[in-house]
């Protein structure tokens, strides 16, 4: 039996909306949920496997996109929320109830500053663009994935249509790779 990659994903994808106009995420608290609102729709929206994202239970892999930093703002019950690791690139930022995650932005010098990670599963509303590829799918390996069911995990994200890469997507290997020869002088 073929592994569950995401509740997104499992049995296909889902098209997104042209020019769709954002929503609202919420946490998983029953009561008092964390909400942030989301203008307009996200960028690069894929298959994470990395062991830094938040994943639902059961599933192998996140999904999350981006969206520009000045799109994002936390509309209800900001207080309990907190960065995950405030050394890390990516300031995932968690309901210190629940434990979702709901936005991680960019602030240092990088490639993506400006950039904010935002999972639209936990929106209710339809449309968000859909997952374009799988990323770092051979850091499953790292979680504890069987490295001999790693062919299944692949065929499975090309059956439904994502391309699995061990990095991020060529266009956004190119954009980490322009940047950093920007620092040093090379472009």
């Amino acid at each position: 039996m073929a592994p569950s990659l995401h509740p997104l994903i499992d049995n296909g994808l889902t098209k997104g909306q042209p020019n769709f106009g954002g929503g609202t995420l919420r946490c998983h608290c029953k009561s008092n949920p964390v909400e942030v609102e989301l203008k307009g729709d996200v960028l690069h929206n894929h298959a994470c496997g990395c062991s830094q994202c938040w994943k639902p239970e059961g599933a192998l892999f996140s999904v999350v996109a981006v969206i520009p930093d000045e799109n994002v703002k936390v509309t209800k019950n900001g207080d309990k929320l907190a960065v995950q690791n405030p050394d890390a690139t990516i300031l995932r930022t968690a309901c210190k109830e629940c434990g979702v995650h709901l936005y991680g932005p960019i602030e240092k010098d990088h490639a993506f500053k400006g950039l904010s990670f935002v999972h639209v599963e936990l929106s209710d509303q339809k449309g968000w663009q859909e997952p374009q590829f799988a990323a770092f799918v051979s850091s499953l390996i790292e979680q504890g994935y069987p490295p001999d069911k790693m062919g299944e995990v692949r065929q499975k994200l090309k059956d439904v249509g994502l391309e699995p890469y061990d990095a991020l997507s060529p266009p956004l290997m190119d954009a980490l790779a322009t940047f950093a020869a920007k620092q040093k002088s090379k472009l």
